[in-house]
C-alpha cells in the first residue's frame, strides 16, 4: 500500500554557515592544537559505528589529528574519565552536577589543574527492536515488551497465534547502556528474564535473528539503517558528502530483517523508528546520547567534542539514521511503501 511518509533531511542553509566556518582549506601546522595532536576517548560500544564516521571525517579535515577511541560498556567510558585515563567520553546519560563537582575535585588533587566539565547532548537514539522475515510479529505493544523483556511472555504464541516456540532475546552485553535502558526505562527497576542473551556485540545480535526465526535483538537504530553504505564510504567519500552545503536525507530501514512497529498501550497506531518518528515523539522507545569532555577547548579532543557538536558532526549523526540534537531539519515529503 502507497502512503505518504515525511522524511527528514539536514536543512542546509543552517549548516552553510557552520561549514563555511570549518572548511577543507589548509590549516597552519601546530603539534598542539584544537586540530592537531593526538587524543584517546572511550565510547559506548551501542554508539561505535557513529562515532567511527566522525571519527574519520574529522581526520580527514584535518590530517594532523588523531583520535584514538576505545569501545566498550557505558560503565567503563565513566570510569575511565573519573579514573582520569580519558578526557573524552560518548554515554547515553548526561554527567550529573556532583559528578562535575567531583571529577574538578579529583583534577585539582591529583593534577593540580583546573579543569570545565562540558557535556552537550549530541544525538536521540531509538531503541529498535528486530525479528527473522519468518516471524508473522509485525508489531508490539510497549506493555507486550516489557512481557517479554522480563520474561513474563516467553512463547510467542502468548502474544498471538505462532508455530514458533521459546522467545529468545538477544543484546550486545548484559552490562551494557542497552541492558540498562530496558531495565530502567521499559521495566521500570525490574531485572531481566533468564530469556535474555548476550550475543557479544551489535553485529552478533543482528547475526542471531538473521538465523534465528524465535530471536528479538534490541539493537539502536543506526546499526538497522539501509543507509549503512555511509560505513563501506572510503573517508575521502564520506567526508565530500557531508562537507558539501546540500541537504542529507535521513536513512532508511533495512530489508534485511524485521523490524517491529511499537506503539504505546493508549494509542492504536503503531510506529517504526524511523528519524520522523523519533523527532515528533511518535515512536516511544528513545535515549539520549551526550559528549562529555574534560578537554580544553585548545587540544584536539576539545577541537573533536566542538566537531561533534557542530554543524558537520550534526549532519553526519543524520546520515546514520538517528536524529541529530543540533541540527535544525526540514520535514521532506516522499512516497513510501510498505
Amino acid at each position: 500500500m502507497n502512503f505518504r511518509f515525511n522524511y527528514i533531511a539536514a536543512a542546509s542553509l543552517t549548516l552553510a554557515m557552520g561549514l563555511g566556518a570549518t572548511s577543507c582549506l589548509k590549516y597552519e601546522k601546530d603539534p598542539h592544537s584544537s586540530t592537531s595532536g593526538t587524543a584517546t576517548m572511550v565510547c559506548d560500544n551501542t554508539f561505535e559505528n557513529i562515532l567511527k564516521q566522525e571519527v574519520d571525517v574529522f581526520e580527514y579535515q584535518y590530517p594532523d589529528a588523531h583520535i584514538l577511541v576505545r569501545y566498550g560498556t557505558q560503565s567503563e567510558a565513566f570510569d575511565s574519565l573519573f579514573s582520569l585515563n580519558t578526557r573524552t567520553i560518548v554515554v547515553s546519560r548526561d554527567v550529573t552536577p556532583q559528578e562535575k563537582s567531583a571529577l574538578k575535585a579529583k583534577y585539582k588533587k591529583e593534577r593540580g589543574a583546573n579543569i570545565n566539565v562540558r557535556s552537550a547532548k549530541i544525538a536521540v537514539d531509538a531503541v529498535a527492536f528486530i525479528v527473522n522475515p519468518a516471524n508473522t510479529c509485525e508489531k508490539l505493544t510497549v506493555s507486550e515488551l516489557a512481557d517479554i523483556m522480563s520474561g513474563e511472555s516467553s512463547q510467542w504464541n502468548d502474544l498471538e497465534p505462532s508455530k514458533l516456540g521459546a522467545i529468545k532475546v538477544v543484546l550486545d552485553q548484559t552490562g551494557s547502556s542497552l541492558a540498562t535502558f530496558l531495565s530502567d526505562s521499559l521495566l521500570q527497576g525490574r531485572n531481566l528474564g533468564p530469556n535474555v542473551f548476550a550475543a557479544g556485540s551489535i553485529p552478533e545480535v543482528f547475526k542471531v535473528v538473521e538465523e534465528n526465526p524465535n530471536a528479538i535483538g534490541v539493537l539502536g537504530v543506526s546499526w538497522i539503517t539501509s543507509d549503512m553504505d555511509s560505513a563501506d564510504m572510503s573517508r575521502e567519500e564520506l567526508a565530500e558528502s557531508v562537507l558539501s552545503d546540500g541537504a542529507v536525507m535521513g536513512a532508511t530501514l533495512t530489508q534485511r530483517v524485521k523490524v517491529l512497529k511499537v506503539n504505546r498501550d493508549n494509542e492504536v497506531r503503531a510506529y517504526k523508528p524511523y528519524q520522523q518518528y523519533i523527532f515528533d515523539g511518535s515512536y516511544p522507545l528513545f535515549r539520549q546520547i551526550y559528549m562529555i569532555t574534560t578537554a580544553s577547548t585548545s587540544n584536539v579532543a576539545g577541537g573533536f567534542y566542538s566537531f561533534v557538536t557542530g554543524p558537520i558532526g550534526q549532519k553526519i549523526i543524520m546520515k546514520t539514521g538517528i536524529l541529530p540534537a543540533r541540527v535544525s531539519v526540514q520535514q521532506v515529503e516522499l512516497p513510501e511503501t510498505e
